[in-house]
């Protein structure tokens, strides 16, 4: 009865979790509608006005509760959906769907479907809730967010809709090659619906009521409606007209954002062959293609409407869409190889097409096609989940709104004061109940701007025109703010650091067991296996008549100087694979008396016959197994002409071939030879081949595995190529540094070529210690994973120099520089004087620092010396010169491999946050992984920025607080921000633009509070009075002067330096409250001064009793002299540098506030009539100009005043140590993390860790006597 008792309770639950443990984890309740409780809710709005509409408008959860019952989620037709940040909340209705599809199949008992039932079950009270969870054999699903949700009769819950990508072998996609009958076709577009990324385009009639029905826009139709009672008919005009205005340029730029948004992401109604069961191939519309269906890859490409896996053919796909990388890569079919395996979108992503790439070529058997089976369609394809990121962005817990809302708070509890002073001022003079109301509801319109959400987008906005000057393009505009606040940025190393392209260094050739001299020109080398590997093991294919593929790939079939050739098109009278023939340029190099290049067709015609010997030297690459970062190699299966047996070349990580190749072909000395190019930053390639039985054809390598041909090969040598850092890298990495910015390298090459780019681009600089840490997982030989710290050596280490160079120099002196070794050195080792080669090759006799540290000039382009020491001036003529060591506190470095954090995350939890921290440079590192370690410093506290090409670094780019992708296109989604400007400069200029926008959003955000307290304080005592401003003179201060400053203030630019400072990030830091507090109490000193002193003038103790409200001179003294105010303290927010540009750089801004102030000092100084008449102030041309002149030097001093209380409590730093003391700030974790490394001496040089059983762990001495 146990079982039946939790089969019930789990069935009658009305909560549940979708996508637990998951960004976009969802939280459910179920509801049914009630009858009389909808009638009652009715009611209810009619008697409110319809106020509770709007209200549950705001508040949807409302809605459920007012009108519906709670109930357990398989009875459900409304279903509450919240996500985790309760930020994003919907209702909606379960629907009732009829498919004949055996898996989504209700009828199907549980017990049917758990296996044999308990005995002691009651199936009676379990076969009266199972009935009560279907309708007539319908499928309960909801949709939302583009995505279907179904409910699971198993496992008495919804679950999100699976297709093809989960929980399906590769057997079975390979199985269904004979595709859907129509009947199933119809059945799953129930299910899946059209395969379609339809993004609604609303009508600006939708836009209108949606934008009108937010809270701002509420609040000001209120205010309106309030000002139009109050007889304030100009001002209420002129508010209409410009929310108006600002409705109408919001929906403008809000449609076209969808339509642009829309346009990018379709693609044409056309339609696609796909298999009609047994009865061959039948035409449809792609839109209605479902999982399950098997198409036709069209011979002349097409865009993706859908994620397919390749079961025949190969395929060119250019996934610049997504990825922003515009390299073409080669997708191969599916194999039965991977049988066993459960299909993965990101783990065979070498087989399939995905949704919005373009397949620019197909190759294919004979005249059959090139089939694919559709797995995932429409919101539900990779195309499809970026979208919804687009469309449902993650919500940015940034400090600073957090703040505004509280200080919004603040404000309310203001406005609830001030209306309890003046209920009690209205009440003691007997005004009027209607006038009391109107005054009380006034002041709520006064202290809480309707403008503010508008004004601190100000400087957003023009950060985003900026940037996108300076080529930087942002689909997120909140994330700029975010740029101003980083304090660690991570780099991806190749096309980020260092060049696109790799330069060919040379080939290291292995023969005997030992490595050969270095041939620089490959063209030169051997006819033999070296040479076929190097022509035959790669990717590359001829689009549009031009060679095309991996830059590698290209430059390394460049180097040898051979020609690639494809088969034709017309390839159907032979019943195998036509390859890919590659053959030396050169008619010279040909063998026998051939005058002319053969087809490739000739070729194998005669190939096929067995006429070996009469041809030239030509090889056939049969098959192709590509690159995959998960086995770090590609192979390819060749046949050379003249030879009855093919062969395997394999290229790859040094590593992994090592492991692959007979040990007894590797020389000794692999791993020193290895490391002495590696450490000197180069570009390092294992090359292997391995001779085929003869008895193999070509059909039976078609099927054979990939790992039965990758193994026992036989060892050829390194291609050694060298990846020049790109100019602008080492001068970004010093801005900042200086600026007191981490630096993180991300990247997929070996430890020690990082490690030597890192030294290079002064990430690491000349004396710091670099430890490399090592992982092991367990295995057979050692159960306990392990861990393991080893010092680094740097790259000028002596015994990384020939035996020769070695000798000559004395490990324990500075290296001496003189003009020959230096000259000779550059051709040497190029990395290493990369910086500073051209300075040599150019005949300047100067060597320069790599960047400054701490004290002194500097100069970007200079060299690093050995053993921690910087190049200063060398004068040649004298020979030589000592380098002189740059005084600085080294510090240590992390070094980690990607299978090392992978072994840290999984069995050493406790040094992850440590790893992380003390960690610069991350290796052979899987996307999913640089993704990890975004968020893992994220969750230690630091704001994390992140800069690649958007090849494999989309999910970083995306997790990280700003990501910036390098890419030619103008806007990617692989990235909130994407750069046309192929270089890292553009980190500096974002993060420049992110703090003068947050700077700028902080003074717009002030100098509203200002605004709001300024004329709070100057009603407050004019209706101590009964007495007010005229209308025109609120649309004077709140249009003229509020509106112009408020747009024109964020127009300053950002400061030319990154500093070391960083602006705040919190509106609640005692700086910034006691800067406003301040900023309130002389507003609230200066008008009550004014206003005594015109309580003083004979002029005003003889005036009559006025004849309307608003005609008195505390009304008019209060106007004049309170204009004033309100630009000075927007000169007082403008802030300036470190983080922008000087106030008079912003001309607009300075010219409107040189205006504002003179019109203000006009209508006090010499007033006219006409004026005065028309803005209903009294005739103050009639009275003394000395009172007028008085008046004026008072408010100019509050300006003086103004801006000195602002740099002494804000900018100037005296009150530091009061801030520090009443704040307590808590330290960030990170700092925390950092102070324990210090404290404890970690990281334990020379010594292993290992993992024990209960997952704690114990250091093992090593006897390492260098260390």
């Amino acid at each position: 009865m146990n079982g039946s008792a939790s089969d019930s309770a789990s069935l009658l639950q009305s909560k549940g979790v979708l996508n637990a443990g998951k960004d976009d984890e969802l939280d459910i309740t179920g509801y049914r509608r009630d009858g009389l409780k909808t009638f009652l809710f009715y009611v209810l709005a009619v008697l409110s006005l319809g106020i509770l509409l709007l209200v549950v408008y705001w508040k949807p959860e409302l809605e459920c509760q007012l009108k519906c019952k709670e109930c357990a989620l398989y009875n459900a037709d409304v279903i509450l959906v919240k996500d985790k940040f309760d930020q994003q909340i919907g209702v909606v209705d379960v629907k009732l769907i009829t498919t004949t599809e055996e898996k989504y199949d209700v009828s199907v008992s549980y017990q049917e479907a758990d296996g044999a039932g308990d005995p002691q079950t009651d199936i009676g009270d379990r076969d009266t809730l199972i009935s009560s969870s279907r309708v007539d054999g319908k499928m309960r699903c909801f949709d939302y967010q583009h995505y279907r949700y179904i409910w699971d009769t198993q496992r008495r819950a919804f679950k999100e809709l699976e297709d093809l990508s989960t929980n399906t072998t590769n057997k079975t996609i390979l199985d269904s090659s004979q595709g859907l009958t129509q009947d199933q076709r119809n059945s799953r577009l129930i299910v899946y619906g059209l395969n379609a990324i339809d993004i609604e385009v609303k009508s600006y009639w939708k836009l209108l009521i949606e934008e009108v029905l937010t809270p701002f826009y509420i609040f000001q139709i209120a205010s309106v409606v309030l000002w139009l009672f109050d007889e304030y008919y100009y001002y209420a005009g002129c508010i209409l007209v410009v929310s108006g205005g600002s409705i109408a340029l919001s929906l403008y730029e809000t449609k076209k954002q969808r339509i642009t948004l829309r346009n990018m992401m379709a693609t044409d109604d056309t339609n696609i062959l796909v298999a009609d069961g047994a009865d061959g191939f039948i035409e449809i519309p792609e839109r209605e293609l479902v999982p399950g269906d098997v198409i036709a890859v069209p011979a002349n490409g097409c865009v993706m409407t859908c994620d397919a896996v390749l079961i025949t053919g190969t395929c060119i796909v250019n996934e610049s869409m997504l990825t922003g990388e515009s390299v073409p890569v080669t997708k191969t079919p599916l194999t039965h190889q991977e049988d066993g395996e459960l299909y993965s979108p990101e783990i065979h992503k070498r087989h399939t097409l995905f949704s919005g790439t373009h397949v620019v070529q197909t190759r294919y058997y004979g005249n059959s096609k090139v089939l694919a089976v559709v797995v995932r369609t429409g919101y539900c394809t990779a195309k499809g989940e970026l979208v919804c990121a687009i469309l449902y962005p993650k919500p940015l817990d940034f400090k600073f709104y957090r703040d505004s809302v509280k200080f919004i708070l603040f404000l309310a509890v203001m406005a609830s004061l001030g209306m309890v002073y003046s209920l009690i001022m209205y009440i003691r003079n007997g005004a009027p109940v209607d006038q009391m109301i109107k005054r009380l509801l006034d002041i709520v319109t006064i202290i809480v701007p309707p403008a503010l959400p508008a004004a601190m987008t100000v400087g957003t906005v023009y950060a985003q025109s900026r940037l996108k000057k300076e080529g930087i393009f942002c689909i997120s505009p909140p994330r700029i703010n975010f740029c101003g606040r980083i304090n660690a940025f991570c780099f991806d190393k190749t096309g980020t650091l260092t060049e696109d392209g790799l330069d060919m260094w040379g080939v290291v050739p292995v023969a005997d067991k030992h490595f050969h001299e270095v041939q620089h020109d490959p063209s030169k080398l051997d006819r033999g296996a070296l040479l076929i590997c190097l022509a035959s093991c790669h990717s590359l294919t001829i689009i549009n008549g031009e060679l095309s593929g991996d830059p590698l790939d290209l430059i390394m079939f460049n180097a040898i100087k051979w020609h690639l050739e494809e088969p034709g098109q017309d390839t159907s009278k032979y019943d195998t694979i036509m390859p890919t023939v590659v053959r030396p340029y050169s008619r010279d190099t040909f063998l026998g008396e051939e005058e002319k290049l053969i087809t490739s067709d000739e070729l194998f015609e005669n190939a096929l016959a067995g006429k070996w010997d009469q041809h030239p030297f030509e090889v056939g690459i049969i098959r192709q197994f590509t690159f995959s970062s998960a086995v770090q190699r590609m192979s390819v299966i060749t046949r050379t002409i003249g030879q009855d047996h093919m062969e395997v070349y394999c290229k790859g990580a040094p590593e992994k071939i090592a492991s692959l190749c007979l040990q007894e072909t590797l020389p000794h000395n692999f791993n020193h030879i290895l490391h002495k190019y590696t450490v000197q930053g180069f570009r390092v390639i294992a090359l292997a081949y391995r001779k085929l039985d003869a008895k193999i054809t070509w059909h039976q390598v078609q099927r054979i595995a990939r790992d039965k041909m990758e193994c026992d090969l036989e060892f050829l040598g390194l291609l050694v190529m060298q990846n020049q850092l790109k100019p602008q890298t080492t001068p970004v990495i010093h801005t900042l540094q200086k600026a007191n910015i981490r630096t993180v390298m991300i990247t997929g090459d070996m430890i020690q070529t990082a490690v030597s780019v890192a030294r290079n681009c002064g990430m690491v600089r000349p004396n710091d210690k670099v430890i490399i840490v090592n992982g092991h997982p367990p295995d057979k030989e050692n159960p306990a994973a392990r861990i393991e710290w080893e010092l680094a050596e740097a790259a000028e280490d002596p015994e990384l120099v020939d035996e020769e160079e070695s000798s000559a120099n004395d490990e324990t002196e500075p290296m001496l520089l003189t003009r020959d070794t230096i000259l000779s050195g550059v051709k040497k080792y190029p990395l290493l004087s990369c910086r500073y080669r051209h300075r040599l090759q150019s005949e300047r006799g100067e060597l320069s620092q790599v960047g400054e540290m701490h004290r002194g000039n500097h100069d970007d382009s200079g060299p690093t010396g050995p053993s921690g020491f910087l190049c200063f001036p060398v004068d040649f003529n004298k020979g030589y010169q000592s380098i002189k060591m740059l005084e600085y506190e080294p510090r240590t470095h992390l070094a980690v491999t990607g299978r090392a954090f992978s072994v840290v995350t999984n069995h050493f939890p406790e040094l992850l946050p440590k790893v992380c921290i003390l960690g610069t440079v991350f290796a052979r590192m899987a996307p999913d992984q640089k993704c990890a370690l975004i968020e893992n410093l994220q969750e230690y506290g630091y704001i994390v920025g992140m800069c690649g090409d958007g090849a494999n670094d989309c999910e970083a780019l995306k997790a990280a607080h700003a990501g910036i992708s390098l890419s030619e296109a103008e806007a990617s989604v692989a990235a909130p921000f994407t750069s046309r400007v192929n270089n890292i400069e553009c980190v500096v200029t974002a993060m420049r633009e992110g703090r003068c926008a947050l700077v700028t959003s902080f003074g717009c955000f002030k100098y509203m509070a200002l605004y709001s307290f300024i004329q709070f304080i100057s009603v407050l005592i004019l209706y101590t009075f009964q007495t007010n401003l005229s209308d025109l003179e609120f649309l004077y201060v709140d249009l003229i002067i509020t509106t112009t400053i408020a747009v024109l203030l964020g127009n300053t630019g950002a400061y030319e330096k990154l500093v070391r400072n960083k602006p705040p990030d919190s509106l609640v830091k005692m700086s910034n409250i006691l800067s406003i507090l301040m900023q309130v109490a002389i507003t609230a000193a200066f008008q009550l001064g004014i206003l005594f002193y015109l309580m003083e003038q004979p002029f005003y103790k003889n005036d009559l009793e006025p004849l309307k409200e608003t005609d008195t001179w505390e009304s008019t003294i209060i106007f004049l002299s309170s204009s004033f105010m309100y630009i000075a303290v927007a000169i007082s927010f403008s802030k300036g540098p470190p983080f922008r540009r000087p106030i008079y750089t912003n001309v607009p801004f300075l010219i409107a506030i040189i205006i504002l102030y003179s019109l203000s000092a006009f209508m006090l100084l010499a007033p006219q009539e006409p004026i005065e008449h028309f803005m209903d102030m009294k005739p103050l041309h009639t009275i003394d100009f000395t009172f007028r002149l008085t008046i004026f030097c008072i408010s100019s001093a509050f300006l003086v005043v103004s801006g000195l209380m602002e740099w002494l409590f804000v900018d100037s730093g005296l009150m530091k140590c009061l801030y520090r003391a009443l704040e307590r700030k808590q330290k960030s974790r990170y700092k925390v993390i950092q102070d324990t490394i210090v404290a404890e001496e970690w990281p334990p040089v020379g010594q292993t860790l290992l993992a024990s059983a209960n997952s704690d762990e114990f250091a093992v001495n090593m006897n390492n006597s260098e260390h």
